[in-house]
């Protein structure tokens, strides 16, 4: 389930990276972009806070650096549940829409990394690229959606009853495998939802739920994964930025730097991964993140749904 190699070689690494090798390059690419996000666009001392349309402390701040780092630790370990565990947080107390997108950028440097990290996305694409098409058409729908309308709580409170359905199955199940659900129709339609639900909610647990039920290799699930996600990102932060008002200077920046505190979490997620975990303890560490994160969507959409 996991690999016993967690040395970094950083000669080794240093050495592939000049000799512009996939692996060493989507890294440092995926690391530098939010790196000179967070320099080029950063607005000034004094206007710091200035697009949050909260009153934001430093002591909240400082909190949001801590959920960012432990949520890309999580990250770094199963392949998802970044935004899964920032976003519902970040939601209550900055506006919804603002974290949605600002929080598209962290997300999209981590599926970058991962995608080098893993080594497994390029043989992803050749085998699942009409998953990666719907998905990106999911992902356009849904940027129009937020652009237009407010979702409101309904939408994370559904993807809550999806989260908590699926731990309810795996439980009873006892972590069934399911063969037929490597299937082009259902996989392509689990991805077109992921992509919308990811650009309306910045919610987007049913492909790694769908995933779960019958991909065991946990590097090419992750791997897999983080494809299909960066694809996600890379289409919603385009479009947000170039067809939209939604995706600001300001907001740029933002997610740059929580980018770049996220890069901590990840690394120390990745080395975790990379130590000798077996399947029954991936499995049960999987299914009780996803259960925790519905109690926290539903203590966050039930009372403004139904008090």
């Amino acid at each position: 389930m996991g690999t016993s190699n967690t040395q970094l070689d950083v000669a080794q690494f240093l050495a592939n990276l000049r000799a512009f090798r996939y692996r060493e390059v989507m890294m440092v690419f995926a690391t530098a972009m939010v790196v000179a996000g967070s320099v080029v666009f950063f607005p000034g001392m004094d206007s710091v806070t200035k697009g949050l349309q909260s009153d934001v402390s430093g002591g909240l701040l400082a909190a949001f650096v801590l959920v960012a780092v432990v949520a890309g630790a999580v990250k770094g370990m199963i392949g998802f549940g970044y935004a899964l565990i920032t976003t519902p947080i970040f939601a209550t107390v900055i506006d919804p829409t603002l974290a949605v997108v600002v929080l598209a950028i962290p997300p999209w440097m981590l599926n970058m990394f991962q995608i080098g990290e893993t080594d497994t996305g390029l043989a992803f694409v050749r085998e699942e690229w009409a998953l990666l098409s719907l998905a990106v058409v999911g992902s356009v729908v849904g940027v129009v959606f937020l652009a237009e309308f407010s979702a409101g709580p309904i939408v994370p409170f559904l993807i809550g009853l999806v989260i908590f359905g699926y731990v309810v199955f795996q439980v009873v199940q006892n972590f069934v495998t399911v063969q037929e659900a490597h299937h082009p129709v259902a996989l392509g339609s689990a991805g077109f939802l992921e992509g919308f639900l990811l650009a309306v909610a910045n919610l987007g647990p049913l492909l790694p739920a769908y995933f779960h039920t019958f991909e065991r290799d946990v590097e090419r699930y992750i791997g897999g994964l983080s494809m299909v996600l960066a694809t996600i990102f890379s289409v919603r932060i385009v479009q947000m930025t170039l067809f939209t008002e939604l995706m600001t200077t300001y907001r740029l920046w933002l997610g740059s730097v929580i980018a770049v505190v996220t890069v901590v979490g990840l690394l120390i997620g990745t080395y975790l991964r990379r130590l000798e975990i077996d399947e029954a303890k991936f499995n049960w560490f999987v299914v009780a993140l996803l259960f925790v994160i519905s109690l926290n969507i539903f203590r966050n959409t039930i009372p403004a749904l139904f008090f």
